[in-house]
């Protein structure tokens, strides 16, 4: 279960890649849609730009801590899990400072990515499932 597992989160670093580049206004991941931009917490402190960046530059980090993780996993490393957790946590945390506090649009701004988010936690952390075997 390696192997589907890790593929599974390098999918999800690859949305957290789409998201990079639509936080920096390279394309829209739908018409009209300007998140982060009206953030509750990032753009009221902040303002929108910066938090444009603050996304960008987490979800980069996000994304990449995914990828290294997937790899650790199909490689066996133990430190597989908390890499993946710590990733979920911070991408669970980014995405609700950028919610723009309405439920219109949630999907768009990561709500399946939350749920995901605190599945892969779960699983890679409390469960500590794919299991490495030696």
């Amino acid at each position: 279960m390696q192997v589907p597992f890790g593929l599974f989160l390098v999918c999800h670093g690859l949305v957290h890649a789409i998201y990079v580049g639509h936080a920096r206004r390279l394309f829209e991941v739908r018409s009209g849609v300007v998140w982060p931009d009206g953030s509750w917490a990032l753009s009221r402190t902040l303002g929108d730009p910066a938090a444009r960046w603050f996304v960008a530059v987490t979800f980069s980090l996000v994304a990449a801590a995914f990828t290294v993780a997937a790899i650790a996993l199909v490689l066996r490393q133990p430190w597989w899990a908390p890499l993946a957790g710590s990733a979920a946590a911070v991408s669970a945390l980014a995405l609700l400072l950028a919610w723009d506090g309405r439920l219109h649009d949630s999907a768009v701004q990561g709500a399946y990515a939350v749920v995901l988010d605190v599945v892969i936690a779960v699983f890679a952390v409390v469960v500590s499932w794919p299991h490495i075997d030696a």
